[in-house]
Parts: structure tokens; sequence; C-alpha cells
């Protein structure tokens, strides 16, 4: 999924869930529970080529990522007073994708980030149809703004 929708489901489990200790692992999980889900994203067939590299790139440093924390600023943080918990889980709930940042884009094969790679792939579902692969997303994103 995009960070649009990572970002803030690590946000809404962390901001309802104060005990990091609980919390940070549910984040990872839904991080990988949410890849499961078919979707669309910049990244499918990253390992592959160059070009799509680095729109991919590009659109998630200057659209998704930006996107994703003024979501989080929208829901969790707008007329309230500072809470880290948001901003924590909108971190871990992107971390794998930034784990994986030195296997995609610096050609970093050591063997636990290509491990972890191999599962990240593994739990991926993607699909080339961005009409139906942004639906989940944007329901993610109505679930948390009811949720939250």
């Amino acid at each position: 999924m995009l960070s649009i929708a990572h970002g803030p489901t690590g946000a809404l489990i962390a901001s309802k869930i104060p005990n990091p200790i609980i919390s940070i692992p549910l984040v990872l999980v839904s991080h990988f529970l949410e890849d499961r889900v078919p979707h669309w994203d910049v990244g499918q067939g990253l390992s592959s080529q160059k070009k799509r590299k680095q729109a991919a790139f590009f659109q998630e440093l200057f659209f998704d990522f930006p996107v994703s924390i003024l979501v989080v600023y929208l829901f969790f943080q707008m007329g309230h007073p500072f809470d880290w918990r948001p901003w924590l889980g909108w971190f871990v709930g992107l971390l794998p994708d930034f784990i994986e940042f030195p296997y995609l884009f610096l050609n970093h094969r050591g063997f636990l980030i290509g491990k972890f790679a191999s599962f990240h792939t593994w739990c991926h579902r993607s699909t080339p149809n961005k009409i139906r692969g942004l639906i989940p997303q944007i329901l993610v994103l109505l679930l948390i703004l009811f949720l939250k």
C-alpha cells in the first residue's frame, strides 16, 4: 500500500493503544497485513526496472510521504496538544518500507536485508489497475477517520 495508508494506520494503532510494547508490534504486523490486500502502489516491479524505481522514489518522496504526514496531522494532531504516539506509529507503520530502501535503491543485498525484502515481497499483493487498487486504501483511510 501507499504511505498514505500505512502511516495513518500506524498512527491510529499507536494512539488507541498507548503502551508502545503492545502497539509497536501491532503496527508492524498491520503493515504486512495491509500489503496482503490486493492494492496498487508505485513500487510494483521495482527490483527489475530502473526507471520505475526512480519514478516510484520521486512519487513516494514528493507525494505519498508528505500526504501521509498531512493526513496524520489532520486526523490526530490538528486542534490537539502535541502527542508523540501517532507520530511514532506513523514512523513504525512505514518502517518496513524504509528498511527495504537499501535493497531497492542502493543495490545492497546483505543477508538480513535480502531475507527481509523477500518476506516483504511475499506479503505484497499488487494489482496494476489503479482504480481497483486504490479503493482498499481509500477504505482504510475512511475506517481510520471513523475509528479515530
